[in-house]
């Protein structure tokens, strides 16, 4: 029977139960007269007007087989299709094709997607990192609020990660539309910020030039911008991360000889600092700019204008969370969030 959707079903069914002519009623869904018929009477048989089940293709795998394609996948997340596809012998083909394995996978709930990327761990930085969540845990919302979190962060005028799709037809790959130019280094140009959030304030978004070294940290980050902003707060205490320029002797007696309290940090551990999900916010906020910024200048203005606008509510919300990453570095026995 030719395919007649579900809803023309049941109307035409109700017609010939109101005494209509099978004519009328296939003139009435625009069918054939037999299909009316044979609806009709799969009704008298079956007492239903869905279409009978259908064999469909024969699969070419087993299910050992199925089986067997979902346990080495799972054993090895990086194994590719069509490796498994030229070991596995099909049932009615002398080889089955790498779609039907991922169709398997498919059917199992695996798809292909691109991993996410982190730092190597170590085992005595995951150890390092269980102890740190393990004390912090047993902290407030009225401890973490007393913290100041920092960090740098650098933002490139044109994205160049690959992960800007194109959309285009066959034979269009080098046209003009389909293009996307950029420097071979750089990006076009960047610009290094740096900037501190706590659960009330935030700090002014500093913009760095060049790269950041132990003296520029010391002379042009904390003397004139941390120092003054926790000596007005003097129950604050300072986060920042292992860099060298952080960590660097003449940076930690410059911090000392100002009683700045700073909080141990574990080594690898961008997923405990909010700050970083506060620099995606404002990398998302500068994309979505009416007008993108076309240089350098106007890149660094744009970030200082929307540090501004992020509200501060944004910001409490992200030092409200530390403690779900502590759980959740604790959960992972150290490792790796998905902060």
């Amino acid at each position: 029977m030719p395919r007649v959707p579900a809803h023309l079903r049941e109307r035409a069914l109700g017609m010939l139960q109101g005494g209509m002519r099978t004519a009328d009623v296939a003139k009435a869904i625009n069918c054939n007269v037999r299909t009316v018929r044979r609806l009709r009477q799969r009704n008298r048989e079956t007492g239903r007007t869905a279409d009978r089940p259908r064999s469909g293709r024969p699969r070419v795998t087993t299910p050992a087989q199925d089986q067997y394609i979902q346990t080495s996948h799972l054993q090895d997340r990086y194994m590719m299709a069509t490796t498994t596809a030229r070991v596995i012998p099909g049932a009615h083909n002398p080889s089955i094709s790498a779609q039907t394995v991922r169709n398997r996978l498919r059917e199992a709930g695996l798809r292909a997607c691109r991993p996410v990327v982190r730092q190597v761990l170590t085992r005595h930085q995951r150890q390092q990192r269980r102890l740190w969540a393990q004390t912090h845990r047993r902290w407030t919302t009225q401890d973490w609020q007393k913290v100041l979190f920092t960090d740098e962060s650098r933002f490139c005028l044109t994205r160049g990660d690959g992960q800007i799709p194109v959309y285009r037809r066959r034979n269009e790959r080098y046209t003009e539309a389909c293009t996307l130019e950029q420097d071979r280094f750089g990006g076009g140009g960047s610009v290094m910020v740096w900037g501190g959030v706590s659960q009330h304030h935030r700090t002014e978004l500093v913009v760095i030039a060049g790269n950041l070294n132990t003296v520029r940290y010391r002379e042009d980050i904390l003397l004139p911008h941390v120092v003054p902003f926790l000596q007005a707060r003097p129950d604050m205490t300072l986060q920042h991360d292992n860099a060298t320029s952080h960590t660097a002797r003449s940076v930690r007696d410059f911090l000392q000889d100002r009683n700045v309290s700073v909080l141990p940090w574990p080594e690898k551990s961008p997923d405990l600092n909010p700050i970083e999900h506060v620099w995606d916010l404002l990398d998302r906020r500068v994309r979505a700019r009416a007008i993108p910024p076309r240089n350098v200048l106007e890149l660094a203005g744009t970030l200082v204008e929307e540090w501004g606008n992020i509200s501060q509510q944004e910001l409490a919300n992200l030092v409200q969370s530390m403690r779900r990453r502590c759980t959740a570095v604790l959960n992972a026995a150290g490792g790796h969030t998905r902060y």
